[in-house]
Formats: structure tokens, sequence, C-alpha cells
């Protein structure tokens, strides 16, 4: 070899070896556990966790890898967004109306009675303002938040009694989660706040009187139908719930951008592809549920109007006492009310169009 050729190939030998480290420093192994609120079970509700730290994987060659652990298996599902916050695990899967006990504030990030439906939700969350707002008061938490999934309206829940008017509600001890069970307070009902591998038995032995979970896919598999008979729609409450990803704030923000990128980019995809199984699942489901006997019942129109009017009062009385709630539903509201201007011209008038179309068959 030419001394100018050793020179040259020595000197790229060297450039290499110098390169190499910074490199390497730019994709650095990191591995987190994520705790899921949702047993593995419930594939479509649980299985998102898994789609999006498989997705973290593949966008970053491997170098990001996060482990997605069952409600339980490190914490339970109620506590997901504690264990996050104070360092137990670096990342949760979870609803955040699961901690209205926290703040109130927590509900309207998902969802809460009579509010957005699951598109609406997403505008506003990713092109709305609603995700910069929520973490801001994510901070308070040490949390960092993103969707990751969203069930699209689900339905009224299984009652072991006919609901015939809103008298009925009187009494009535039901499994419901956030805003919604103070909403039903108003109308003399007992809430109660039970995870979802819980609500089969509460509601075999009559802990319970009823209770929402999903929708007809989730609730077939958790059994409802086989110790309650009744099954109403629609679930106000909950029009269409974000699922969030919360990452510990210090974790998160120590991550290299490019890595941050691949979480946005994978609880996207999440989000869609846990609202699209959802809506390819429910409608099979929901008729092999009638056909084993389910009995379909709309709620009464009385109780709608009832619940519409206490969510009104709620919503002005929790104002009145802390602002980081008012921000967010007066932010809420506003967008809302747009929405459906828009969908009262165009998506709503279609959507009715092609159910009376498919009803005249």
């Amino acid at each position: 070899m030419k001394r100018r050729q050793f020179l040259t190939a020595a000197g790229a030998g060297v450039a290499s070896a110098v390169a190499a480290p910074a490199v390497a420093q730019s994709n650095p192994e990191v591995k987190w556990r994520l705790t899921s609120s949702f047993p593995k079970s419930l594939d479509t509700i649980y299985g998102a966790a898994e789609v999006m730290a498989k997705m973290v994987s593949e966008l970053t060659d491997g170098k990001f890898q996060i482990q997605v652990f069952a409600a339980g298996e490190i914490v339970p599902g109620l506590q997901a967004l504690d264990a996050v916050s104070n360092g137990t695990v670096e990342s949760c899967h979870t609803v955040s109306y699961y901690y209205v006990g926290k703040d109130p504030t927590f509900a309207i990030a998902a969802s809460v009675p009579f509010g957005l439906n699951a598109r609406m939700q997403n505008a506003w969350l990713y092109s709305g303002g609603g995700n910069e707002l929520f973490n801001e008061f994510y901070k308070n938490y040490n949390v960092y938040g993103l969707p990751c999934g969203n069930t699209g309206a689900q339905m009224g829940g299984w009652f072991r009694k006919e609901i015939k008017s809103v008298a009925d509600m009187q009494g009535l001890k039901m499994r419901i989660g956030g805003i919604a069970g103070q909403v039903l307070q108003k109308l003399g009902s007992v809430p109660q706040q039970i995870a979802g591998g819980d609500i089969y038995p509460a509601l075999e032995k009559g802990t319970i009187d009823g209770a929402e979970w999903v929708g007809p896919y989730d609730d077939e598999k958790l059994g409802f139908n086989k110790v309650a008979p009744f099954y109403y729609y629609p679930g106000w409450w909950e029009g269409g719930p974000a699922v969030h990803s919360f990452f510990n704030l210090e974790k998160y923000n120590a991550l290299p951008k490019h890595y941050k990128a691949a979480l946005l980019a994978a609880t996207a995809y999440a989000n869609t592809d846990m609202q699209a199984k959802y809506d390819a699942r429910n409608p099979v489901a929901l008729k092999r549920l009638v056909a084993a006997g389910t009995q379909l019942r709309p709620f009464p129109m009385d109780v709608m109007e009832a619940c519409y009017k206490a969510a009104g009062e709620l919503y002005a009385e929790t104002s009145a006492k802390n602002a980081n709630f008012k921000k967010a539903i007066d932010a809420m509201t506003a967008f809302r009310g747009d929405q459906y201007l828009w969908w009262q011209v165009a998506e709503a008038t279609y959507d009715n169009f092609m159910i009376r179309a498919r009803a005249r068959g």
C-alpha cells in the first residue's frame, strides 16, 4: 500500500472511531416498564399498550424498549398514575378520569357526561389545544400524557332490573367511574368505583345493581350478560373517552428528541388502532349478545334529561371552587359547541340518513 493510501485509510479509521461514540450516544438503550389499568383478557384496551410499545421499539431499532404489565402485576389498576408519578415505573396506560379523587380536572381529559364524541375528543386534544392544556396541569403530578386509545361512544351498562323512569335511579348501586358517578348521585344513585376485573363478582352477588364498562365486545368477554339481563344505551357519560399513556416527567424529559417523537407516533397509532378494533368488533358482539337473550333498551328520555341537567349543575358547582376544572371545562364546552354546529350540518345529517336507509332495507 502506498504511503498516501495508508494515511488516508488510517485517517478514515480514526474518524470512524471518533464518530461511533457520538452515534451510540444519540441512540441510547432505554428500558421502561409500563403498568396498565386493565387485565390482559381485555385484548383491545389492554392491547393498545402492547401496540404502542412494539411500535416504539421498531421506530428506534430496538433501542427503546417498553415492557407492559397488566393491572395487579406491579400495582393495582387504579394506582397506575401514582406509580408513574412517584417513579415506581416510567409509564402507565390508564384512563385519567380514574383520578378525579385527586382533582376532577383529570376527567375532562378523558370524557365527561355529555362531552365530546371520539372524533371531537381527538380533534380537541391534537388540534384544539387540549394536549397542551392538560400537560400544563399534569406537571402538578410529575407526569406527561399522550392519548393512546379511544373506545368510541360506550354503552349505558348492565342492570339487574329494568330502568323505566328517573325514579328507578333512586338508591341504585352502580359501578361507574369519574364525574359520571357524581352526576348520578344527584339523582339519588350510589356510585361505586370498581376495577374492571372485579365488576363481574360484584354484579353476580348483587353487591351492585348495575355496571358500565365499555361496550359489547369487552362486556361479552367479561360475561356481564350472564348476571344482568338489561343492557342500556347510550353511555351518556362517555361519548368518546380518551385512554392515555402517562410518562414520568423527569424520565420523559431526559429522552432524546427522536425518542419523544417515537412515543408521539406510537401512541397516535395505538389511539387509532384501538378505535378501529372496537368499531369493527362491537356490532358483531352486540348481535351475539341479543341472540343469546340480552334485552337491549334505550335509557328513558326523562333519565337522559335529568342527567343532562344534573351534569350542568355539577360543572357550575365545581368550576366555582376549582380554577383548573373551570379552565378545562370552559375550553371543552366552547369546542363542543362549534363541533356540533358542524356535525349538525354534515356528519349527523349523513349518518341519520344512512341509519334510516338501513332501516328501510
